[in-house]
């Protein structure tokens, strides 16, 4: 099968979605299939790129920073994708098309089925959800229900990597939108529990919602023993700075790092501990790495938190400073539990998360869509 794969953002680019589209695509190359990606460019990258089984297609644009992209980068985009896939379906063919988040580019797949008749599935991982990210997009949304509705109801299934962004997604776009959970799956091997050192580690754009400064001001009052380590920018880099300046407990901020890379590899597997209360997550990639890892791992009790790390993790309530600052007090002092929490960690990534056999469900998906509509 041919396969045309849309996300404007794919790795090196974008937060935890780009990983996972990623993963997915080259999940299709090692079964068979031909795929070919569309995707945002950025300076420093080929416009051209073969990449374990995938060929990637980076449409240059405006967009200025890796980590983060704003609405008006996301048009351009759309635009010069367009412009290029007028040119490119000329002489490339496919049976069906992947599309990752359906907006930005869910805009992209469906001019495609309009024009060359591919049919295509989304899947979105929560911006491009009303009522997930409202310290960004709530706004934008405002106006988005219209083209959602159009883009859902035309594609030929749409999913989630959670329960809980499947329901909000029928509450906030429309009932009749029904999405499914195709569960976001890990590679065990890609991080596996080291010796660990008296660490806390953090990952994530620095944005409100994930909470950074509840875990800043958490071990501020005295030291633990531990460090903590915090991957990732954003909007709230200085604020947070600042905040630590006062924290006993030392405080590292390493900014945006490659999560394939050897420095965050290291971070992550000689974590003891591993801290990510936000008020707002789909299924994270960073709490399955954190897990896979052997981390003790600490997350929130809401979204999709509690579907990722089910009885391998400790939830609690978001936003709420002392009740983190108990649980990390407890855990600092008690080395049997971080140790146990960790092994149980390790042991749901090898039975949970299968990437083979959920990408298989994808695959099914796809055929059937080019069945039905006798794309050949």
């Amino acid at each position: 099968m041919n396969i045309l794969f849309l996300n404007y953002e794919f790795p090196p680019l974008g937060g935890g979605a780009s990983p996972i589209s990623a993963e997915i695509a080259e999940g299709y190359a090692r079964k068979g299939h031909k795929v070919d990606v569309v995707t945002m460019g950025f300076p420093g990258l080929d416009d051209y790129e073969e990449r374990n089984g995938v060929q990637i297609y980076r449409i240059p644009g405006i967009r200025k920073k890796m980590e983060i992209c704003h609405p008006h980068e996301m048009l351009v985009f759309n635009w010069k994708a367009i412009n290029f896939l007028k040119k490119h379906l000329k002489t490339q063919s496919y049976q069906a098309c992947h599309c990752h988040f359906a907006i930005p580019t869910g805009v992209i797949a469906n001019w495609v089925k309009s024009q060359a008749k591919i049919p295509y599935i989304i899947t979105s991982h929560g911006s491009d959800i009303p009522g997930y990210n409202n310290d960004r997009f709530q706004f934008l949304h405002l106006f988005t229900k219209p083209l959602l509705k159009r883009i859902l109801n035309q594609s030929s299934g749409n999913f989630t990597g959670s329960n809980f962004l499947a329901n909000l997604g029928n509450e906030q776009i429309a009932p009749q939108i029904s999405y499914r959970t195709i569960r976001e799956g890990f590679y065990p091997d890609l991080f596996e529990p080291q010796a660990k050192k008296a660490r806390i580690l953090s990952t994530g754009r620095l944005l409100r919602r994930k909470g950074f400064q509840y875990l800043i001001e958490a071990v501020s009052h005295r030291d633990l023993g531990y460090e903590v380590h915090i991957c990732g920018d954003g909007p709230m880099m200085e604020e947070l700075k600042a905040l630590a300046e006062k924290s006993k407990t030392p405080i590292v901020f390493h900014g945006w790092i490659d999560n394939k890379g050897d420095k965050y590899k290291d971070l992550l597997e000689t974590a003891a501990i591993y801290s990510l209360v936000s008020a707002k997550e789909n299924a994270s990639k960073s709490l399955l790495e954190a897990m896979s890892a052997g981390c003790a791992t600490i997350t929130s009790n809401v979204a999709g938190c509690p579907e990722s790390v089910g009885d391998a993790g400790i939830t609690l309530e978001p936003e709420n400073m002392q009740l983190l600052r108990a649980t990390l007090e407890d855990l600092a002092a008690n080395d049997d539990l971080v140790r146990e929490l960790g092994q149980k960690g390790r042991e749901r990534i090898l039975k949970v998360y299968n990437w083979d056999k959920l990408i298989d469900q994808y695959l099914e998906v796809l055929k059937s869509a080019s069945r039905v509509s006798g794309v050949s």
